[in-house]
């Protein structure tokens, strides 16, 4: 997770514009379930019927469109929990359950859903497991929402999505009536309430599943404080101005490679009852490609297209974010003595207010110093090590394929084909699965 003015996280092929409207609710947002819900469209004589008649026993139909299969899942049971809470409170029902539930319909490649999808077909599951598997994804996206309203509210992100970001929306909706200065408090308060609501709303989804194994309950409980751990060693990273390549790595490894890859991924294999080999090697797939993301994220932030990410470039630099691509800049600067580089990252890192060429002199530093070439050199590697476990996996054959375009498909596309040589004594070589349990870190200042 990156700070931006603009959040876009990928999850759309549409860029915000200059005058994004706050969400409004759809008639589509969510299917019409039991006679329809109030405040989200009713159904009515001549509505459409659900977009995806859902039947858990064709395995083959939901392999033709998972997220679909994952999203009329979500639309019953946000329908069922945004009726329940309008019905404890109107206000609260509105302000923050249909808040949550158009928020997590309307947006998301639903990535992780169908990671937990593809391990479970992959490790031979059944019909059997499939409903369980749609519901364990529907959590996922619930999590993801809570995350993302959370993060966005640290971050200081005024948009998400092209649209405002929910914080930015319910400060919006009451300008009129509360005063200016208790206004964004207001509004960063309602969002909290909102990541939690969803959060609970993720685990009311998991505790319906009665034939989970307890394997799966405990990846799920383990999931969510890594989530957590993760994103604050972030911003303790950012507060204290930390940059450790190790600690760099393991922030990554927290708050990306394990919540969005592996732990769906493990998840999947879990339903299924996958033996220990297939289940390691998925794993060590995912938290490599995984790993793999976060670095792209962090290359993307600042040297990506805004017309293609949906941002502005150079988030992460601005709020002084302690990425792997900082934290290695910056040791190349000192085992070179580059004296110059390491003022421009000294001056540029948590300064909300930088130029556009100041980033530019941020970004030459990134690029003199090697550190832009050997970051994508890594994520290739990354890469290579983690198709190289999938295909050691004893997959079936169509899972392993959707599994090999999914994971490739995460790491997104190199941005740099060349790498550069790596001065003796700088090569981090941190083996992934040693990232959670290395010893003393080494900081580089």
């Amino acid at each position: 997770m990156r700070s931006s003015e603009a959040k876009y996280h990928a999850v759309s092929g549409t860029a915000p514009g200059p005058h994004p409207e706050p969400p409004r609710a759809r008639t589509d947002d969510l299917v019409r379930v039991r006679g329809g819900h109030p405040g989200l469209g009713h159904a009515t004589a001549g509505d459409p019927p659900p977009r995806f008649p859902l039947d858990v026993d064709d395995l083959h139909a939901i392999d033709s469109d998972v997220s679909a299969a994952v999203g009329h899942v979500l639309e019953e049971h946000l329908a069922e929990r945004a009726e329940r809470a309008t019905a404890l409170d109107p206000t609260f029902g509105q302000d923050l359950a249909e808040r949550v539930a158009r928020f997590t319909l309307n947006g998301g490649k639903r990535t992780r859903a169908r990671f937990v999808w593809w391990a479970l077909r992959a490790c031979g599951g059944d019909p059997s497991e499939a409903e369980a598997a749609l519901r364990v994804g529907s959590a996922l996206e619930l999590i993801q929402t809570c995350a993302l309203v959370h993060d966005d509210v640290m971050d200081g992100s005024r948009l998400r999505r092209g649209r405002l970001a929910l914080h930015a929306d319910v400060a919006a909706q009451y300008a009129d009536t509360i005063t200016p200065s208790l206004g964004p408090r207001f509004g960063e308060a309602a969002a909290i309430l909102a990541g939690d609501l969803a959060l609970a709303w993720a685990d009311d989804i998991v505790a319906t599943i009665d034939t989970a194994p307890a394997t799966v309950r405990a990846l799920w409980s383990a999931m969510r404080t890594e989530m957590v751990a993760g994103q604050y060693l972030d911003i303790h990273g950012q507060a204290t101005s930390s940059r450790s390549l190790a600690r760099a790595l393991r922030a990554a490894c927290l708050k990306s490679a394990l919540y969005s890859v592996e732990r769906p991924l493990a998840l999947g294999a879990a339903l299924a009852g996958a033996d220990p080999a297939r289940t390691e090697a998925l794993c060590s797939a995912g938290r490599r490609v995984g790993i793999a993301f976060q670095l792209r994220d962090d290359l993307d932030d600042v040297f990506g297209d805004p017309r293609h990410t949906g941002k502005p470039t150079g988030g992460d630099i601005r709020a002084g974010k302690p990425t792997y691509l900082v934290a290695l800049a910056q040791a190349r600067a000192e085992a070179t003595g580059n004296r110059h580089g390491l003022a421009v990252l000294r001056q540029a890192l948590g300064r909300a207010d930088l130029s556009g060429s100041s980033l530019d002199e941020v970004r030459d530093v990134l690029v003199d110093t090697g550190a832009r070439d050997i970051v994508e050199a890594r994520i290739q590697r990354l890469i290579a090590q983690g198709m190289r476990h999938l295909q050691s996996a004893p997959l079936e054959p169509e899972g392993r394929v959707r599994l090999r375009e999914l994971l490739q498909a995460t790491a997104g596309p190199p941005t740099r084909p060349r790498p550069a040589p790596t001065p003796r004594g700088m090569q981090d070589d941190t083996p992934a699965p040693l990232l959670l349990t290395a010893g003393a870190e080494r900081s580089v200042r």
